[in-house]
């Protein structure tokens, strides 16, 4: 069992053992999360993503955090919103389980996730919110490890969001 919090701020200085980035599928770098993560690691974080040559939305890739207080970086691709219909809920929650282990398996305790497909993705924030912290959650209480994790919310939009949908769950 862990702990799961909400906080507001920037991931990009969070000091962790692991952050998420919001990436997208090429895992090269983008705007938003994704553009402020690659920008705070600096080149050597585009260049160990090169090889994985991509990553499949709901799953994750992992590298290290270069000159990011993180020691690694989380790369998964959320799903784009397209109304709802298109698997994206199953999707958004894959993101979040397979970053779970991903960070456990490299021996993580802290791991702090942005708000994954809120921006440009278009999922809107409560539903996302609500996917987000029921698979938080119910990892958290699946598995054996003891682990912090924190949503790092850019703006108190995002943060009460979240904060809401950890009200609605208990």
């Amino acid at each position: 069992m862990g702990t799961f919090d909400v906080i507001q701020g920037d991931i990009t200085i969070s000091r962790v053992d692991a952050i998420v980035n919001a990436a997208n599928t090429t895992l090269l770098g983008g705007g938003g999360v994704d553009g402020a993560i690659h920008r705070a690691a600096g080149p050597d974080l585009f260049a160990a993503c090169v090889p994985f040559n991509g990553c499949p939305t709901g799953e994750a890739r992992i590298t290290p955090g270069f000159e990011l207080p993180a020691k690694w970086v989380i790369h998964t691709p959320g799903p784009v919103w397209r109304g709802g219909q298109h698997g994206e809920a199953a999707l958004l929650a894959a993101c979040y389980r397979y970053s779970l282990q991903l960070a456990v398996e490299h021996g993580c305790r802290t791991i702090d996730f942005p708000s994954l497909s809120t921006g440009v993705y278009g999922y809107p924030l409560d539903q996302a919110a609500n996917i987000a912290v029921r698979t938080i959650t119910d990892w958290l209480t699946a598995v054996d490890v003891t682990v912090r994790v924190r949503l790092v919310a850019f703006d108190s939009q995002t943060a009460a969001a979240y904060r809401e949908a950890q009200q609605n769950l208990t």
